[in-house]
C-alpha cells in the first residue's frame, strides 16, 4: 500500500554566515529533492515541505502590497541583501515546485513558510530560533535594534504541517505560517512581564542604525541582520485559517512559552 504523505524539513539554519553561499544553499535544495525523489519511488502521494517566509519576502525592488500572500516570491535578483540562509530557502522551494512539476508520478505537494518559530521547546536544548530569547534573558542584550518579524508557535506550524497533509484543499498549495509581526523591542516588553525576575536584565532602549552598523563590524551575528534594520515585511495568513481552519497562537503567547521553557529547563545563566 503506498504511504499516504510524508514531510520534509531539509535545510540547515545556523545563526554565523556560512563561508560561501552554497555552504547552505546545496544541502537546502538537494535535501529537498532527496526526500522528493525518495517520495515518488515510493508512491507517497503528498509532501509537504518546510519552506520559510525567507522564500517570501526578500528582494523587494519596491515597496510591495502588504501583508504580503502566499502568491509573492523572493526575487534572489532584488535589491535587498540576501543571506545564504534566504537564498537557501528560496532555491528549495522553487526546487520542489519545478520537480514536481516535471516529474511523472510526482507527488502532491504543498508548502509551509513559517515566520520567527517560538515557542515550548521539545528538549533541554534551545534551538537556533531561541537564541534572541536566551541571550535577551540572559543580558546580553545593552538595548535592541529596529528590527522585527512574523512571529508563529511552533505548536502551530505542528498544526499548520497536519492540516497541509491531511485536507485535499491543500494540494499544490503554498501557506504561510505566521500569527503577527512583533518588533524586538516589543518581544522584550512581553518577555519583561513574563519573566519578572530577569527584568533588569532585559533591554528597555532601541539603539540607533549607526550604533548596530558599528557593533555588526565586529560580530558576524549582528552582520546577518544589518539588511533587516527598520524594515516591516508584513504578512498574512488568511489563506491557511480560510482553507485550512488553521487557527494560530498570538506572537506574545509563543514568547512567553518560549520564555517559560528556557528558565524552567534551566537554560539561561
Amino acid at each position: 500500500m503506498a504511504a499516504r504523505s510524508t514531510w520534509s524539513v531539509a535545510s540547515p539554519f545556523p545563526i554565523a554566515l556560512p563561508d560561501h553561499p552554497d555552504d547552505l544553499i546545496v544541502p537546502a535544495r538537494e535535501g529537498t529533492l532527496h526526500v522528493l525523489r525518495a517520495a515518488t519511488e515510493s508512491g507517497v502521494q503528498r509532501v509537504v515541505v518546510t519552506s520559510s517566509m525567507a522564500a517570501v519576502v526578500y528582494g523587494l525592488t519596491s515597496t510591495p502590497a502588504q501583508p504580503m500572500t502566499e502568491t509573492r516570491w523572493t526575487d534572489p535578483e532584488g535589491n535587498d541583501d540576501h543571506t545564504p540562509y534566504i537564498l537557501s530557502k528560496f532555491y528549495a522551494e522553487r526546487a520542489a515546485w519545478d520537480f514536481v512539476r516535471d516529474t511523472p508520478g510526482a507527488p502532491d505537494l504543498a508548502t509551509v513558510n513559517p515566520g520567527a518559530v517560538l515557542g515550548p521547546l521539545l528538549a533541554d536544548n534551545a534551538s537556533d530560533s531561541l537564541l534572541m530569547v536566551t541571550k535577551m534573558l540572559n543580558g546580553e542584550f545593552p538595548g535592541v535594534p529596529k528590527l522585527g518579524f512574523e512571529v508563529v508557535d511552533v505548536r502551530d506550524v505542528a498544526d499548520l504541517h497536519i492540516r497541509s497533509m491531511e485536507a485535499p484543499e491543500a494540494a499544490g498549495e503554498r501557506f504561510l505560517a505566521v500569527a503577527g509581526f512583533r518588533t524586538m523591542r516589543e518581544i522584550a516588553d512581553v518577555l519583561r512581564e513574563a519573566v519578572p525576575e530577569r527584568a533588569k536584565k532585559l533591554p528597555k532602549v532601541t539603539l540607533p542604525d549607526w550604533v548596530v552598523r558599528v557593533f555588526a563590524r565586529f560580530d558576524a551575528d549582528t552582520r546577518g541582520a544589518l539588511s533587516e534594520l527598520g524594515k516591516r515585511r508584513i504578512a498574512s495568513s488568511e489563506k491557511a485559517q480560510r482553507v485550512l481552519g488553521w487557527a494560530p497562537r498570538s506572537p506574545d503567547e509563543a514568547v512567553r512559552a518560549s520564555a517559560r521553557d528556557v528558565v524552567s529547563r534551566g537554560l539561561i545563566g
